[in-house]
């Protein structure tokens, strides 16, 4: 059926209502895509993702900063193992832990010389700001002022050490010299000399050792 409109209108057909209807009344799809995101859902967004940087970025950077340092510390420690080995000259590292300096000194018979021909220990090397070492473990005893020395030998042995790295914030990073394999590992947890083995002695040995007593006590006047 056709309509007719006012007096000079063209009549209309259905497709015209059809077109009519699609320009005026678009469908719920075409509303979510051209509305967007609120006010609102930005600013939630906005809170969020700054509040996760906050949680991530004071981690990573320091874990790095005091991770380089380390890793510094032990490609030195694998340099001066190489230098010893190809100079066939045993070296020695000083470390004053309350300046937090370090210097090499090569040995040369009795004598200790200060490697000129090697730019970069030509003078002491400092650790760089606000990195410090805690204290450092030589043997059985912890040392947290002071001078300590470790000893390279031609062999590629190293002397066991164990050092310990804080900054600003006092978070922790130990580096430790292995006294058997000579391995380098770091941690973020300190590590301790393990306590001194108790000498074993055998049951058969045990008579002889009285025996020593008893002969001992008996020359006594």
């Amino acid at each position: 059926m056709v309509r007719h409109g006012a007096r000079g209108e063209r009549p209309r057909t259905r497709e015209a209502y059809l077109n009519v209807s699609r320009v005026f009344y678009p469908s719920p799809h075409i509303l979510r895509s051209t509305r967007g995101f609120t006010i609102l859902e930005i600013i939630i967004v906005l809170f969020l993702f700054v509040g996760l940087l906050g949680i991530v970025l004071p981690r990573i950077s320091l874990e790095e900063n005091l991770g380089s340092v380390g890793r510094q510390m032990v490609r030195t420690i694998r340099s001066l193992q190489d230098l010893s080995m190809v100079t066939q000259k045993p070296l020695r590292l000083y470390v004053d832990i309350d300046r937090g300096v370090y210097w090499l000194m090569i040995l040369d018979g009795e004598q200790e010389k200060v490697p000129i021909e090697h730019p970069t220990w030509a003078t002491p090397l400092h650790l760089p700001t606000p990195f410090r070492i805690s204290d450092m473990v030589v043997g059985q005893a912890i040392k947290s002022s002071g001078r300590v020395d470790l000893s390279f030998y031609p062999s590629g042995r190293i002397d066991p050490m164990t050092m310990h790295l804080v900054d600003a914030r006092n978070n922790l990073l130990a580096i430790a010299i292995e006294p058997v394999t000579g391995a380098i590992r770091m941690s973020d947890e300190r590590i301790d000399p393990p306590p001194p083995t108790p000498l074993l002695i055998l049951d058969r040995v045990k008579p002889l050792l009285k025996m020593t007593e008893v002969v001992k006590d008996s020359r006594q006047p």
